[in-house]
C-alpha cells in the first residue's frame, strides 16, 4: 500500500527528478516507510515515476520501482493484489523467475507475458503505472471498484498522474480554474465522481480502466479493462446461501494476507460483524477489533460492537469520540481531500483509523456490503416510487408537495422518520429519474440553478452517467450498478482511502470482490431484498453464528452531528462564508439564496444540515485553495 506519481516531459529542459521528488514529498502520509524513484531521459522525452511505500507484504525485498530482467520495463504500484500467489505459481510453471516475494513483481511479469489483457486477471485494489521502453508507452491502470485513486492531467509539454490531487497541483504554474461540471456535480451529490474533478483539465481515471500513454506523441487513450465474468448456476435459495457463505469466507481469507499485524473495524452492523466473525474463525489467535462511540447518544451504537466482540472473543478497542475530538481535526481531514467533499462520516473514519494505527497496520472493513448485497433503504424506496407514481397523479403530487414538505420539515439534525419521509417525497419522479434524485444528497437540479450564478451553472450534469450506465433504473440490480459507478467510487471509497491513508493505515474491503459482485448480479432481486429484509441472502448465510434477530437490528450508519456543530463550534467560520463582499467577489453563488439557507439553519428555523455542510466544505476548500 502506498501512493504513486508520474511525470512525462516533452520539454527536456525541465528538471523532472526535482518535480517528482516534490510530488512524492506531498504524499508521505500514504507511505511513510520508504520511497522510490525512476527517472530516464530518452531521445524525445523524459519520464519519471515515483512512489511512497507503506510496507505490508514482502517487507525486505518489496521496495519499488521494480524492473524487468532486461531493464526495459519498470513499475510503481499502489495497492494489494490478493490472488498474486496463485498468479505467481502459474507464471513459475511457465518459466518465470522472481527476485522478490511481492505482488508488484507479479503484475510486471504477468504484463510481460500477456500485455494489457493481464490487468483483468488481477483481484485486488490497485493503481499502477508501467513504463514499457520497447513500445515507448506508459500503461496506467485502476482497479475494478476504484478503491485506489488515480488522477491525471495532460499539459502542452507533458502528462502528469498521481494518487492525490495535491501532487498534480504542485507541478502546475498556477491553480487551475474551477470546472463547472465538477462544481454542479459536487453540489448535487456532495462529492465528485470520476472522470471529473473540481479543476479544469484534471481528471480521475474511471474504475476498471487504463490509460495508454504514447510518450513520443504526448497522446493517450482511455481503455476499459477486459474482465472475465464469473458464471454461476444457482439451482435453489439453499445453494445460493451456501455459496454466499463460502465466497465471503474466502474473500476475507485472501484479504487477510499480510506480513504485519491486522484487525477489523467493528461497528456492530451486519457487514463489519460478518467480516470480523470470518476473520476470527480463520485466525488461531484472538483478533483485534476497533470501534468508535459518540458522546451524543442518538449517534452512538457502541453497544452493538461490544456484543459482537464478546461473541467472537476479540481484543476489542473502543474509542469514545467527543465533539472536541472531531472538530479539532476538521481542517486536516477536509482539506486532505484536495477538492470539495462533504461526507461528514469521514471525520469519524479518520479518527478510528488514527487510533487503530496505534495497534495494527491493516484493518478489514465492511465497506461495499450494502452495494454488493443490497443493503440500503434507497433500494426499496425505488419500489415505493413505482407504487406511488402509479397511484398518485403527478398534478396532485406537485400541488401537495409544498404542504407536505412543510409538515415534515425538522429544526434539528435528527435524521429520523420525518427526515427520511421528506427525502423520499422530494425524490419522487414521474420520468424514471427517482434513483438519481435519491442519491443527490445535496441540492436537487432546481435548487442548484437557484444557488449558483448563471456563469458557473451547468445543467443536467448527471446525464453523463445516465448515458454511460444506460440503466432502466427500475430494479435493485440497476440501482446497485448506479451506486458502483457513482457513490461507491466517488464517495465511499474516497472517504476510506483518504482518511485511512492520512493516518498511514491500510484498509481492505472483503465485500469488494469481483467474484462476489458477479455472483450477486446473477441472483434474483428477492434474494437481496426479501420484502423489507435488506441483505437477505447475506444474513441467511451467517444468521446461525449470531443471536436470533441480531442481524435484523437497525443501523444508524457512521454519521456525526455536524448540523449541531454548524450552530455552535463552527458558527463563526460558517458566518464568514456568507460575508456579502466575499460571496459577491467569488462570483459563484446567488448571495440572497445561499445566505437565507445558512441563516435559516443557524436560527433553527429549518434543519438544512446536508446542504449547509456541503456549502461549508466547499468554502473551506475554496479559501484554502485560492486565498491561502
Amino acid at each position: 500500500m502506498c501512493g504513486i506519481n508520474g511525470f512525462l516531459a516533452i520539454n527536456k529542459g525541465k528538471n523532472i527528478a526535482e518535480q517528482l521528488e516534490k510530488m512524492n514529498n506531498l504524499i508521505i502520509h500514504r507511505g511513510p516507510d520508504a520511497d522510490g524513484e525512476f527517472v530516464a531521459m530518452e531521445d524525445h522525452f523524459g519520464i519519471a515515476m515515483g512512489m511512497r511505500r507503506l510496507s505490508i507484504i514482502d517487507l525486505s525485498t518489496g521496495n519499488q520501482p521494480i524492473y524487468s530482467e532486461d531493464q526495459s520495463k519498470v513499475i510503481v504500484f499502489n495497492g494489494e493484489i490478493y490472488n498474486y500467489k496463485v498468479l505467481k505459481e502459474q507464471l513459475i510453471e511457465q518459466g518465470c523467475n522472481f527476485k522478490t516475494n511481492s505482488d508488484t513483481e507479479v503484475i510486471l511479469k504477468l504484463y510481460e507475458k500477456e500485455g494489457v489483457k493481464s490487468f483483468g486477471k488481477l483481484d485486488g485494489m490497485f493503481a499502477f503505472s508501467i513504463y514499457d521502453k520497447t513500445i515507448g508507452k506508459v500503461l496506467i491502470a485502476r482497479d475494478f471498484f476504484g478503491e485506489k485513486p488515480l488522477y491525471y492531467s495532460q499539459t502542452n509539454d507533458g502528462f502528469i498522474w498521481a494518487s492525490e490531487l495535491k501532487s498534480i497541483i504542485a507541478t502546475l504554474p498556477s491553480k487551475p480554474e474551477i470546472d463547472t461540471t465538477g462544481l454542479s456535480l459536487y453540489f448535487q451529490l456532495t462529492y465528485i465522481p470520476a472522470p471529473f474533478t473540481i479543476y479544469e483539465g484534471i481528471h480521475k481515471l474511471q474504475a476498471n480502466h487504463f490509460i495508454e500513454l504514447d510518450c513520443n506523441e504526448n497522446s493517450y487513450l482511455i481503455v476499459e479493462i477486459e474482465k472475465p465474468i464469473n458464471k454461476f448456476t444457482i439451482q435453489s435459495k439453499k445453494e445460493a446461501t451456501k455459496t454466499t457463505h463460502d465466497l465471503v469466507q474466502n474473500s476475507v481469507l485472501t484479504r487477510a494476507i499480510s506480513d504485519v499485524p491486522l484487525g477489523t473495524f467493528l461497528s456492530g452492523g451486519v457487514d463489519s460483524s460478518v467480516v470480523s466473525l470470518c476473520l476470527s474463525q480463520q485466525q488461531e489467535k484472538k483478533i483485534d477489533t476497533f470501534s468508535v462511540g459518540f458522546e451524543k447518544k442518538s449517534f452512538d451504537e457502541s453497544d452493538k460492537s461490544r456484543l459482537v466482540s464478546k461473541l467472537i472473543n476479540s481484543n476489542h478497542h473502543e474509542f469514545i469520540i467527543s465533539e472536541k475530538d472531531l472538530t479539532a481535526n476538521i481542517d486536516e481531514i477536509i482539506l486532505n481531500f484536495d477538492e470539495p467533499f462533504a461526507d461528514s462520516s469521514a471525520l469519524a473514519t479518520y479518527l478510528v483509523s488514527k487510533k487503530t494505527k496505534d495497534f495494527v497496520k491493516v484493518a478489514l472493513t465492511g465497506d461495499g456490503g450494502d452495494e454488493v448485497f443490497g443493503g440500503y433503504n434507497k433500494y426499496y424506496m425505488g419500489r415505493l416510487n413505482q407504487k406511488y407514481t402509479s397511484l398518485i397523479p403527478q398534478k396532485l403530487h406537485t400541488s401537495s408537495l409544498q404542504i407536505v414538505n412543510k409538515l415534515l420539515s425538522t429544526k434539528q439534525d435528527s435524521r429520523g422518520l420525518r427526515f427520511k419521509a421528506s427525502r423520499l417525497l422530494k425524490s419522487i419522479n414521474y420520468e424514471g429519474d427517482f434513483y438519481y434524485n435519491i442519491i443527490s444528497l445535496g441540492f436537487n437540479e432546481v435548487e442548484i440553478k437557484d444557488i449558483l450564478q448563471s456563469n458557473v451553472y451547468k445543467p443536467k450534469t448527471l446525464n453523463y452517467y445516465k448515458n454511460l450506465i444506460n440503466s432502466k433504473n427500475n430494479s435493485i440490480t440497476n440501482f446497485r450498478a448506479i451506486d458502483k459507478q457513482l457513490s461507491l467510487e466517488g464517495d465511499m471509497l474516497v472517504k476510506v482511502d483518504r482518511t485511512s491513508m492520512l493516518a498511514s493505515l491500510e484498509c481492505r474491503a472483503p465485500f469488494l470482490n469481483k467474484k462476489l459482485w458477479d455472483f450477486t448480479n446473477q441472483l434474483p432481486d428477492s434474494y437481496l431484498i426479501n420484502g423489507w429484509d435488506k441483505k437477505h441472502i447475506l444474513k441467511e448465510a451467517f444468521k446461525d453464528y449470531f443471536p436470533k434477530d441480531f442481524l435484523n437490528k437497525s443501523k444508524k450508519g457512521f454519521g456525526v452531528p455536524v448540523g449541531d456543530w454548524l450552530r455552535s463550534e463552527l458558527r463563526s467560520e460558517l458566518l464568514s462564508y456568507i460575508d456579502k463582499v466575499f460571496v459577491i467577489k467569488q462570483n459563484i453563488f446567488q448571495f440572497d439564496v445561499i445566505s437565507k439557507m445558512v441563516e435559516d439553519h443557524l436560527s433553527s428555523k429549518m434543519d438544512n444540515t446536508f446542504r449547509v455542510w456541503t456549502y461549508y466544505c466547499f468554502q473551506k476548500w475554496y479559501k484554502n485553495t485560492y486565498e491561502a
